[in-house]
C-alpha cells in the first residue's frame, strides 16, 4: 500500500469515527458522505426520501431528533440538506451509469451505537486523537471502516474504464434493523445483477477474508407495552391490575417458547421496566425483545408465539397489551458463484493470507433484504467479511479496527467488481453445496410490515 492511499483511507475512517450517530440520526455522517461523493462525481446522488420511500422505514425513533440536527448544523451542514433529511431521512445512494454492462450494487452501513467509548490510553482512538466526540455514542462495530470502503471503491470505479451500472447503498439504521428494507424497495435496487455486502472483523483476523456468509438468522425486534390499573399496595392491592406481574410472567414464558423442529431459534428480552414505588401496584410496564430463527419461516413462527405470550400474560392479570414489531429482516444466504469469485480475487490481494470460501454468520443483518431482492429477481448476492484484528469484540467500548484492513477491503471489492464486469453473466450453479430453502424467502405478509397487536 502506498503511503498516500493508506493515509487517505485512514483519514476518512478516523473522520467518521469521531462523529458516530445512531440509527436515523446520521445527519452529519450523511452530509460528509454527500461531500465526498460530490467530490468523486457520480451520475446520480440521492439523499433520504429521494433514495427510498419514507413509509418503508422501520424502527424510526420516537425521540426528539432536534439535538442531532442542531449538532450537524453547528458543524456547518447545509440547511437545504438538513431540510431533505428532516424527520430522520438519512442515508445516501450513489450511482454510476457507464453504459452497457452488469448492474452491480455495493451495500455499506453508516450508523453508530449507543456505547460510551473507552478513555483508556492504550485504546488507539484515544492515543491517536480520534476518539468519539459524542458522549455515549461510538462506532463500535466498524461502520466507519465500511463507509471508507464504500467511498474508496466508488472513487476507484469512477476513475476506471468500468462499463455498466454501479450503485453504492450507504444504508442508515442497520443496528436497529430499520434501513435495509427501504433501500431494498427503492428504484436503485431495480434490476441488479449482483449485490455485494461487506463487514469488517467479526472475529476474523487481519489478512483473512470470508467470501460469503451462510446461515444468517432471520430476526425481528419487538416492543411490548402492558397497561394495568394502579392501587395502594397495602390498603387495597386487590383493586389493582398489576402490569409488573404480567410483565414478569411474559418474560418467564417467553424464554419457555418451544424450540422449533425446523431450525434453531433465539428469544431474548433485552430491556424491561415497570413501577414507580414500592407501595404502588404498577400500572405500566414496557419490554424490548427480539426473536430470531434459522429460517425466515421459523422466525415468523417464534414471533407469533412471542406476541401471543405477551398478550396472554396481560389478559391473565386483567391488563392490556400492545405489541409492536419494530423491525425485522429475512434470512438470505450468499450465492456460491459469487463466493467462488470473491475467493479467487481475494487470493491475489496483497496482505491476504487466508481465504475462507464460506463461514456461518450466527447473527442477523438487514442487508439480507437487498440480497433477497436481487436473488428473487434472478441475480446473485454475497455478504463477505474482511478480517481485522480487533482488540475486543464488536459492540464493546474498546472495539477498534486494524487500519491495514482498510486497503484489503478496497482491493477485494474493486477486484470483485471488475471481475464481475469481465465475466458477466456469471453462470448460476444449479447443484451448489448450499441450497436456499423456500422458507428462507420469507412471508410477504410478515416481513417488512410493522405490526401492532392489542389484547
Amino acid at each position: 500500500m502506498t503511503e498516500p492511499i493508506r493515509d487517505r483511507l485512514v483519514s476518512l475512517r478516523r473522520r467518521f469515527h469521531r462523529h458516530p450517530e445512531p440509527a436515523w440520526r446520521e445527519f452529519l455522517t450523511t452530509a460528509r458522505l454527500v461531500e465526498e461523493i460530490r467530490g468523486i462525481g457520480v451520475d446520480e446522488l440521492a439523499v433520504g426520501p429521494d433514495a427510498y420511500d419514507s413509509d418503508d422505514r422501520m424502527a424510526v425513533p420516537d425521540a426528539d431528533l432536534g439535538p442531532w440536527i442542531d449538532r450537524a448544523r453547528e458543524r456547518g451542514v447545509d440547511e437545504d440538506l438538513l431540510d431533505r433529511m428532516a424527520g430522520g431521512h438519512t442515508g445516501v445512494v450513489a450511482e454510476l451509469d457507464r453504459g452497457e454492462g452488469p448492474a452491480i450494487g455495493l451495500r455499506v452501513d453508516i450508523d453508530g451505537l449507543f456505547i460510551e467509548e473507552s478513555t483508556d490510553l492504550d485504546h488507539d482512538p484515544v492515543d491517536e486523537g480520534f476518539r468519539s466526540e459524542i458522549d455515549g455514542t461510538m462506532h463500535a462495530c466498524g461502520h466507519d471502516a465500511h463507509m471508507t470502503w464504500g467511498l474508496a471503491v466508488l472513487e476507484a470505479i469512477a476513475e476506471s474504464d468500468f462499463s455498466g451500472r454501479f450503485v453504492v447503498f450507504f444504508q442508515p439504521a442497520e443496528e436497529t434493523g430499520g434501513g435495509g428494507h427501504p433501500m431494498a424497495e427503492s428504484r436503485f435496487a431495480d434490476d441488479l445483477d449482483y449485490l455485494l455486502a461487506v463487514h469488517v472483523g467479526l472475529d476474523h483476523p487481519t489478512g483473512e477474508v470470508v467470501a460469503g456468509i451462510e446461515k444468517p438468522l432471520a430476526m425481528c425486534h419487538v416492543d411490548a407495552t402492558i397497561e394495568g390499573t394502579s392501587a395502594h399496595a397495602g390498603k387495597a392491592p386487590n383493586e389493582g391490575d398489576n402490569a409488573m406481574q404480567a410483565m414478569g410472567n411474559a418474560i418467564v414464558n417467553a424464554y419457555g417458547i418451544p424450540r422449533h423442529s425446523d431450525g434453531m431459534t433465539r428469544v431474548n428480552v433485552g430491556r424491561a421496566e415497570s413501577g414507580t414505588a414500592s407501595n404502588v401496584i404498577a400500572e405500566h410496564a414496557h419490554m424490548e425483545m427480539e426473536a430470531r430463527g434459522e429460517t425466515t419461516a421459523v422466525m415468523v413462527d417464534v414471533k407469533r408465539r412471542l406476541r401471543r405470550t405477551v398478550r396472554s400474560a396481560a389478559t391473565m392479570h386483567g391488563c392490556r397489551a400492545t405489541v409492536d414489531v419494530v423491525s425485522e429482516s429475512p434470512r438470505a444466504d450468499s450465492d456460491p458463484e459469487l463466493q467462488a469469485l470473491v475467493s479467487e480475487v481475494a487470493d491475489g490481494v496483497a496482505g491476504i493470507d487466508t481465504v475462507l470460501p464460506a463461514a456461518d454468520f450466527g447473527a442477523s443483518e438487514d442487508a439480507t433484504f437487498l440480497m433477497e431482492r436481487v436473488q428473487n429477481e434472478g441475480g446473485l448476492a454475497t455478504y463477505l467479511i474482511v478480517g481485522t484484528d480487533h482488540p475486543t469484540s464488536h459492540h464493546t467500548p474498546t472495539f477498534d479496527v486494524d487500519e491495514r484492513s482498510l486497503r484489503h477491503g478496497v482491493d477485494v471489492l474493486v477486484g470483485t467488481i471488475r471481475d464481475l464486469e469481465r465475466r458477466h453473466p456469471v453462470p448460476h450453479v444449479e447443484d451448489a453445496p448450499h441450497v436456499r430453502a423456500p422458507s428462507d424467502t420469507g412471508d410477504a405478509a410478515s416481513i417488512g410490515d410493522a405490526t401492532d397487536d392489542r389484547a
